[in-house]
C-alpha cells in the first residue's frame, strides 16, 4: 500500500503537467485556425469563443507561465479583431500585456521567450501615450530579448522585422525576414506556421514596393 501511495505522489504531478500541456496545445491550435484558416467574418467570433475557453483554463492554471503567454495571445487577436475604435479593444490589449508580464516574472525563458516577443510586439502595435502604452524603446528591448531566446525563430525574426519595417528599417529587416522565411517547422504548429510565413511573404513583397 505505502508503495502504491507514493506512486500516486510521484505520477499526480506528471498527470496535472500533462493536463496543462494538453490544453496549452488546444489553445495553439484552436488560435491558428481562428486567426489563419476562418474567413474574416468569422474570425473575431471565434477568437470571442476561444477567450471564453482561455478563461477557464487560466482560472485552472493562474501560475502557468505557458497558460499566461497563450491567453494574452488570444486576448491580443482577439482585441485586434475588434474595430479600431471600439472602446473596449485597448482593454484587452492591457489585459493581455499584464498578463505577458506575469509570465515574464515566473519564467520569461518558456516556450523559446514568446512572452517577451509577445509583449515587445504589444509595445510597438499599441498606440503611445495618452492613448495607450506603445513604446517603441520598450518594443526594441523586449523583441530583442526574444531574439535572444529564439535565433532562428520564425516569431522572434517575424516581429523584429516588422518592428524595423514600421520604422523605416528597411534594409536591416531584410536580414530577419531572411531568417523568418527559412526558419525550421515546429512540430503541432503546422498551421501556424503556414499562416506565418504568408505573412512573411506579404511583409517583403511590402518592402519591394
Amino acid at each position: 500500500m505505502k508503495k502504491f501511495l507514493a506512486f500516486v505522489f510521484i505520477l499526480s504531478p506528471m498527470m496535472a503537467m500533462a493536463d496543462w500541456v494538453d490544453d496549452m496545445k488546444l489553445m495553439q491550435t484552436q488560435w491558428a485556425k481562428f486567426n489563419y484558416l476562418t474567413s474574416k467574418s468569422s474570425k473575431q467570433e471565434g477568437l470571442e469563443q476561444l477567450l471564453d475557453i482561455a478563461n477557464e483554463k487560466l482560472a485552472i492554471y493562474p501560475d502557468q507561465p505557458e497558460i499566461l503567454i497563450w491567453h494574452a495571445i488570444i486576448e491580443a487577436s482577439y482585441a485586434g479583431s475588434l474595430s479600431a475604435i471600439n472602446p473596449t479593444a485597448l482593454g484587452y490589449v492591457k489585459s493581455a500585456k499584464k498578463h505577458l508580464e506575469e509570465a515574464i516574472d515566473i519564467d520569461g525563458d518558456v516556450l523559446d521567450g514568446s512572452a517577451y516577443t509577445s509583449l515587445g510586439s504589444l509595445y510597438y502595435q499599441v498606440p503611445g501615450w495618452p492613448i495607450g502604452f506603445g513604446d517603441s524603446d520598450k518594443a526594441n528591448e523586449y523583441l530583442k530579448k526574444g531574439l535572444a531566446l529564439n535565433p532562428d525563430g520564425i516569431d522572434s525574426n517575424f516581429f523584429y522585422a516588422d518592428f524595423l519595417i514600421d520604422k523605416g528599417e528597411i534594409e536591416e529587416a531584410k536580414a530577419y525576414l531572411t531568417k523568418a522565411r527559412k526558419a525550421p517547422s515546429r512540430p503541432g504548429r503546422e498551421d501556424a506556421d503556414q499562416g506565418r510565413r504568408i505573412e512573411v511573404l506579404q511583409l517583403i513583397e511590402k518592402i519591394k514596393k
